[in-house]
């Protein structure tokens, strides 16, 4: 009785500290992430005010918040969706990777960490956070943007490349080798592909045997058909997310729909009890020592993104302003940057700490860098008297730079942790990175 009572003062207390802290960061015009994180060091071994008998509790919840993360994702995706964007997007997404993934495993081998903690810290480094960046898009106004489908072009680049990269290095912090890593990256390739192929296929028929016009049974049936897809994956070293990315992007129309709506309050909460476990796994006394390799790691890492965000611009036909403003849209870290960590946390210990510093410096500065590397680049030509190149309009394009096409055709993006980015109005490729008029 004595456990169960401490266990339910500490979990209220927490879940109301996250309400507060968010509601925090609502106010003043943040992400929630490094709150979320911040309170988690506070909550943790060597914090202010230690949990322990909800530490376990905490754990399980942290694993379901991973996995209702990339359900969601997953279920923001059709099929052709992401076989459209595989075929036009792949040179941007090999840049984003070489440029992006490249300084995290360089840092983790110059601080003698070994190959497998440089292939985790490597992905920390490389994927964007798309919740952060689809808050931001929505706040600044550029929705209608033409560079924003090249920003989103590479963010579904990224989460597919998931579904290849978290089974490899789920396999090589289980130790079982290169050969291992291997077969692992083989299943998920065939797994991948095959349930591409069934979906592009016979979807309809999937959504239809989950379809419920009762939301409790669709609930139920959704949520308990990912979560044991998720536990199969993981007794296969394929990784629970990856599986549940799969279902998510097994179900289509109205039963995605149905289902994103039911799930994105559980998502939401479970993401931040995710957040707060890592930072309660993170000594904060580890924090300090790497400081400085974490500061020097983001400030490299912002200059990537801003050139993968330029490249993918470019090759869209995109002007000058706009391959700055998508390159700064990119810069910010957060949700699948902490998930990578943490699952490489238990093996390497040592990410923890550089994980979370880098991850509270960007997506602060991630903000901040889609607001001001336009303007500020701008500011810096005119004053070294740089002449500006005229840009010349394709036929029928509106009169403005600044939107995708007459009529005021919007994302639909979220402002949570994973956002919408399909674009209503426009057919896949139009948010391709299909050479594009200039703007």
């Amino acid at each position: 009785m004595h456990n169960t009572t401490a266990l339910l003062i500490e979990l209220g207390s927490l879940i109301l500290v996250l309400g507060l802290v968010g509601r925090l960061a609502g106010r003043v015009g943040l992400s929630p992430i490094p709150l979320y994180l911040l309170a988690g060091l506070a909550f943790g071994h060597g914090g202010l005010l230690p949990l322990d008998a909800s530490e376990d509790f905490v754990a399980v919840g942290a694993d379901i918040g991973v996995i209702l993360l990339l359900l969601l994702l997953g279920l923001e995706y059709s099929a052709s969706e992401l076989v459209n964007s595989l075929r036009t997007q792949y040179p941007s997404g090999a840049v984003d990777f070489v440029l992006n993934a490249t300084p995290g495993a360089v840092a983790a081998l110059i601080l003698g960490w070994g190959p497998v903690a440089a292939v985790a810290l490597a992905g920390v480094t490389w994927i964007s956070s798309s919740g952060v960046i689809a808050k931001v898009l929505t706040d600044l106004g550029r929705l209608g943007n033409r560079e924003t489908p090249v920003v989103l072009g590479v963010l579904v680049m990224e989460d597919l490349s998931m579904a290849v990269y978290l089974p490899l290095l789920t396999a090589l912090l289980a130790g079982v080798g290169l050969a291992g890593g291997s077969v692992a990256l083989l299943i998920a390739l065939g797994t991948v592909g095959l349930v591409l192929y069934v979906v592009l296929r016979h979807g309809r028929l999937i959504s239809r045997a989950v379809s419920s016009d009762d939301p409790e049974m669709l609930l139920l049936v959704v949520l308990g058909l990912t979560v044991l897809v998720a536990g199969v994956a993981q007794q296969l070293q394929v990784s629970a997310a990856v599986g549940a990315f799969l279902v998510g992007i097994a179900l289509s129309g109205e039963v995605a729909e149905g289902a994103r709506r039911l799930l994105t309050p559980l998502r939401d909460l479970f993401a931040a009890v995710f957040f707060v476990f890592f930072g309660l796994s993170t000594d904060p006394a580890d924090i300090p020592p790497v400081l400085l390799p974490a500061l020097l790691l983001a400030v490299v890492t912002a200059f990537t993104k801003i050139a993968t965000g330029w490249y993918a611009a470019r090759r869209a036909g995109i002007g000058r302003r706009g391959r700055l403003r998508a390159g700064g849209a990119l810069v910010a870290r957060g949700e699948f940057s902490v998930v990578i960590a943490g699952l490489a946390v238990a093996t390497e210990p040592r990410i923890g700490p550089i994980a979370a510093a880098y991850v509270l410096i960007l997506v602060i500065l991630g903000p901040l860098a889609a607001r001001w590397t336009e303007p500020l680049v701008s500011h810096l030509r005119r004053g070294k008297g740089a002449g500006g190149t005229p840009v010349t309009r394709a036929p029928g394009l509106p009169a403005t730079d600044e939107t995708l096409g007459a009529g005021g055709h919007w994302l639909r993006l979220g402002v949570g942790f994973g956002p919408s980015r399909a674009l209503q109005g426009f057919p896949p490729d139009r948010w391709s990175a299909e050479p594009q008029a200039r703007c």
